[in-house]
């Protein structure tokens, strides 16, 4: 009966390896066939075989073993479908199907290689070629994704886990969001780092480099908690803005700068950036005209008096405003000009109720006095979302801050309207 065998050639003098072949005798016909595998032969056995199965081709891809094992069958199977149509094959044809099977895996580890690893895509997404619907993203969204790849990176080290597409399981994801909770991130900070992590998986599997889709389960992610945070009224608005703070010139414009966010809806991002030409007239009134550096969102807002207040002011600067400064030191200055005016009392917070008032302030809560403000005001919260924005009702809403006492005095403000009206129809 025809049997494969495997032999090595006398050992190299520079390497001591020794190249193996395969040897295919039937019908008086001998093949002799080489696929590139070399090895020590201190590692080969008298099964013609790899002492360690561990041991892998020369590419790393696969075991040696495995390798000769399918050489085998390939031969054998190529061998007895010829001779059951057409006779005792050549030694040719034998040797062109050991060559079909030798270049399907070679062309296969050669579109390997031309798929980035998962660590290379995700600096993709760092540096910013990957774009959203067609436009860049914003530094701020570019430094979560260095924050996740760090976060990945320590993991992958600490747990001595080998992270790439294929790894990326339920499994993994136990394990990766167990430990950054050691490492005492909150809730929020997982549900981001998840959330990039599942952007970046979603994008492997539409540029074809993965087919692993378990991180489109259900027990795949971390939900997000409502972080408890403030939106300062118009009275205390007022009292901020009216607050005497000449004599701490850098805290009365941080000051000015928050009014300014807190009665058109910016982001700091974009308040801090504006340019004169984002102040425009339109049939004689003022609009601030601004494409969002978040979301990419045209908004159009309408300038009050505050606002042109403020415009006269600064006027002898281009853009009608004080000169920017970073965001760490605006949330120390704006704290600041809070405690000046007064805005110091406590159990605004239930989490925290010894908290004072200035001191739940930052950037962002000029936004969100000007969602909850304006949805107080009974603008239409549509109309408010033309201004902040915001897409979808459940992004806005996030925004309103409202206490249980002012939802309740709301409710019965309408409550007696509706009686008033009952009763003037039954008079």
């Amino acid at each position: 009966m025809p049997q494969v065998n495997f032999y090595l050639k006398k050992p190299a003098k520079v390497t001591k390896r020794s190249l193996i072949f395969l040897c295919f005798k039937y019908s008086g016909k001998r093949l002799l066939y080489s696929f590139g595998q070399n090895i020590d032969p201190k590692n080969w056995n008298n099964r013609q075989r790899v002492k360690s199965g561990s041991i892998t081709t020369e590419d790393g891809r696969f075991f040696l073993n495995d390798l000769l094992d399918n050489l085998e069958k390939v031969c054998l199977t190529a061998y007895y479908k010829e001779l059951s149509t057409n006779g005792v094959p050549t030694t040719e044809q034998l040797k062109k199907e050991l060559d079909t099977f030798i270049n399907f895996n070679h062309n296969q580890q050669k579109q390997a290689q031309l798929i980035p690893t998962f660590f290379e895509l995700v600096d993709t997404f760092i540096n910013g070629t990957i774009l959203y619907k067609g436009n860049q993203k914003s530094t701020g969204t570019l430094k979560s994704y260095q924050t996740t790849k760090n976060h990945l990176l320590a993991f992958e080290k600490a747990e001595k886990y080998d992270i790439n597409y294929n790894t990326i399981t339920l499994d993994f994801f136990y394990r990766w969001v167990s430990y950054m909770r050691s490492e005492g991130l909150n809730q929020n900070s997982l549900n981001k780092n998840v959330g990039v992590l599942k952007a970046i998986m979603a994008e492997a599997v539409d540029l074809g480099y993965t087919d692993n889709m378990q991180f489109r389960r259900k027990k795949f992610g971390i939900p997000q908690a409502l972080s408890e945070t403030i939106a300062l009224r118009e009275d205390e608005l007022m009292k901020l803005y009216h607050c005497d703070l000449s004599g701490h010139k850098a805290i009365e414009r941080v000051r000015d700068m928050f009014i300014f966010g807190a009665y058109t809806g910016l982001r700091w991002s974009d308040y801090s950036t504006m340019l004169p030409e984002h102040i425009q007239v339109m049939d004689g009134d003022l609009y601030v005209t601004k494409v969002t550096q978040k979301t990419k969102e045209p908004v159009i807002i309408p300038c009050n008096q505050i606002i042109l207040e403020i415009f006269e002011k600064y006027k002898e600067y281009p853009n009608r405003l004080p000169p920017s400064i970073s965001s760490v030191k605006f949330n120390v200055y704006i704290k600041d000009a809070c405690r000046l005016a007064g805005l110091t009392e406590t159990g605004k917070l239930t989490s925290d109720p010894s908290k004072s008032l200035a001191n739940c302030v930052s950037s962002h809560t000029a936004r969100r006095s000007y969602a909850t403000n304006s949805y107080l005001a009974g603008i239409p919260i549509y109309d408010i979302m033309k201004m902040t924005g915001h897409k979808t009702d459940k992004a806005f809403l996030r925004y309103i801050r409202l206490s249980k006492w002012e939802v309740a005095k709301r409710v019965s403000g309408h409550m007696k309207q509706n009686v008033s009206k009952y009763a003037l129809k039954a008079v």
